[in-house]
């Protein structure tokens, strides 16, 4: 009996030892092919691919290589079967600047997008109003992505303008950016996302220095709500003393037909007993205090 025993062990030893090697061999592997995808500029890969690539390998083996990769800080995963490999350069802060993958993960799950708010406002030269999140503008709900200290806030947007979004070249492809002008609009109208609207108003006055009069055109206004626009102009006209830019809001407007109505500057709070400005029919129910 003790004989049986024995090889009983010894098989149980000899079959963990079997199962241990093919694992460090898969993981071997599947590094060798990360590395093969990074030596040609990839920053991305998807489940499908890899498995397509090892046929022979079960997908929870493949599944187990990439966990224990993960581990080690060689690949993160961001969205059920789409990965980032992480380079040398970025393995300390353990994930890649969105604006490196973004297009890719918003090919992969089909959706149209945009940088927009804080994120394009950076890129435009809001040096000083660095978000600490990246926002993505898509046209319907997703999940906010959130993984190692990043965030990928996504706002929800019934029609993308192609037309008034820009393209950014990066190391691994071309990013949708939204336009100055669009990003001005989008941080006004979503200001109660970005901390409200002072800080609208702050990043508004440095976007205001690479925003165009030409660029205020009929199209992007009729991308804008009312209250949006009579904010913006309110904002730019008299806060900012962006004159040029206010009339040719003004003028476009109003080839538009556009009826403005009073509304307060800042939402959510009381209207009545405030002065109202003649031009935009904004309600002065705050003090806007720009953050030089």
């Amino acid at each position: 009996m003790s004989k049986y025993f024995t090889l009983l062990s010894f098989f149980d030893t000899f079959i963990e030892n079997l199962l241990q090697l093919e694992t460090t061999r898969n993981n071997n592997y599947v590094l060798n092919w990360i590395e093969k995808q990074q030596s040609w500029g990839k920053y991305v890969f998807t489940l499908e691919q890899i498995r397509t690539d090892f046929q022979d390998v079960s997908e929870q083996a493949l599944v187990l290589a990439l966990t224990r990769l993960s581990t080690k800080g060689r690949v993160l995963s961001i969205y059920k079967g789409f990965y980032l490999i992480v380079p040398p350069e970025y393995t300390s802060r353990g994930l890649l600047p969105p604006m490196l993958f973004i297009e890719s993960l918003m090919k992969f799950v089909d959706k149209p997008y945009y940088v927009g708010l804080l994120s394009a406002a950076a890129l435009h030269g809001a040096a000083h109003q660095q978000p600490q999140e990246f926002f993505v503008v898509t046209n319907t709900k997703q999940l906010t992505t959130q993984r190692k200290g990043l965030k990928i806030n996504y706002i929800t947007k019934k029609f993308i303008p192609e037309d008034l979004l820009e393209k950014r070249k990066t190391e691994s492809g071309n990013v949708n950016v939204s336009n100055p002008e669009l990003t001005a609009s989008d941080i006004v109208y979503y200001n109660n996302r970005i901390g409200g609207i002072n800080r609208a108003a702050s990043v508004l006055n440095e976007l205001a220095e690479v925003m165009k009069p030409e660029q205020v055109t009929e199209e992007l206004i009729n991308t804008l709500t009312i209250p949006t626009i009579q904010r913006l102009g309110y904002l730019l006209d008299v806060v900012l003393e962006q004159k040029t830019l206010a009339d040719k809001l003004y003028a476009e407007s109003g080839k538009l037909k556009k009826a403005f109505f009073r509304q307060p500057l800042k939402s959510g709070i009381e209207k009545t007993g405030f002065p109202t400005d003649d031009r935009w029919k904004i309600i002065i129910n705050t003090d806007i205090e720009i953050d030089e």
